[in-house]
């Protein structure tokens, strides 16, 4: 029993010191220096001293200091020309006393290059066209000592009216290429052939009968130009043409084209209208033959024979 006891005892002993020994390793040491007492190396808490991740840090914000960036900017493109043009007057009244018309058109170049007055750097044209009609052209021939129609063509769409102003002859401002898909000029106007005429002339014989249609308008005076002096510049940027409108302009729409020419090119154009109508007496005999032509004929026969009784019985008794 006693050997029992004294084992227990070296027991409660050994486990004292073991306890003893933990407690001192878990307190910090101190030493003095000096007189002061300083805490000795303690351990670092990891979680303070890790860095900082980028997806805990956030997105990064940018500094409102920051300049902007300025992109170099090319040379601004010069300005376009253009051309604005108008007409005196909208609509022309055709009565039984008209004698004819003037229609001024005028306008001004925009963004206007022109070195100087008067130089030769821009070129207007002025066409102004009436409305397309078919057209028949026959050609007579000698036969047997008797001139006799022989040949016939059928134009579809003819202008009724073709007038052209320009400052100087339109051969010296643009070629034939230009020309023809502007249709400006007498030898460039669009003229269509019927569908059944298509394939039975040469390219002589159909540019004869063309030529022949415009020797023909133009005796009539409903085929005119004005190759020089036309077109007159007031000034930079002003100018203006005269178009004359004969007795015998056909009544209906007139399309008056302005283009303007630089270095023998089309750079700008403008289109204005110009209407002509029947008034009064005129449009009211046009419009009841057109409507009813069988009573107009009757009303005809009946005015003649009643003006040839009046004038009889007039001089009958002048005479007496």
């Amino acid at each position: 029993m006693r050997t029992k006891g004294i084992m227990i005892g070296v027991t409660r002993l050994a486990a004292c010191l073991c306890a003893l020994v933990v407690v001192s390793s878990t307190v910090p040491k101190v030493w003095s220096l000096g007189g002061e007492a300083h805490a000795g190396p303690a351990r670092v808490d990891e979680r303070r001293t890790k860095a900082p991740t980028k997806k805990q840090m956030g997105p990064r914000r940018l500094s409102s200091t920051r300049r902007p960036e300025i992109k170099a900017q090319g040379p601004q493109a010069a300005p376009v020309e253009r051309i604005e043009a108008d007409v005196s007057t909208r609509s022309v009244e055709v009565t039984t006393a008209f004698t004819g018309h003037e229609i001024l058109v005028f306008g001004s170049i925009d963004n206007n290059q022109q070195p100087g007055d008067g130089s030769d750097y821009y070129n207007i044209v002025v066409v102004v066209e009436g409305a397309p009609e078919p057209t028949v052209v026959r050609r007579k021939s000698d036969v047997g000592g008797l001139w006799i129609n022989t040949l016939s063509v059928i134009f579809a769409s003819v202008p009724s009216y073709y007038a052209i102003a320009s400052k100087r002859p339109i051969d010296e401002i643009a070629g034939p290429n230009v020309l023809d898909k502007h249709a400006i000029g007498f030898a460039h106007i669009k003229m269509t052939l019927e569908p059944s005429y298509q394939w039975g002339f040469g390219e002589e014989a159909l540019a004869a009968f063309k030529a022949a249609v415009i020797r023909l308008k133009r005796q009539e005076g409903l085929y005119i130009m004005e190759a020089k002096d036309g077109v007159t510049f007031i000034g930079r940027s002003l100018f203006r043409s005269t178009i004359a409108l004969p007795a015998n302009v056909p009544v209906g729409p007139l399309v008056a084209r302005v283009f303007l020419f630089r270095d023998g090119e089309v750079i700008s154009a403008h289109i204005a209208r110009v209407t002509l109508e029947r008034t009064g007496l005129e449009r009211l005999l046009h419009s009841f033959a057109f409507r009813y032509p069988f009573f107009y004929g009757i009303f005809a026969v009946l005015l003649a024979v009643l003006s040839g009784l009046l004038a009889s019985a007039y001089f009958r008794r002048a005479v007496r």
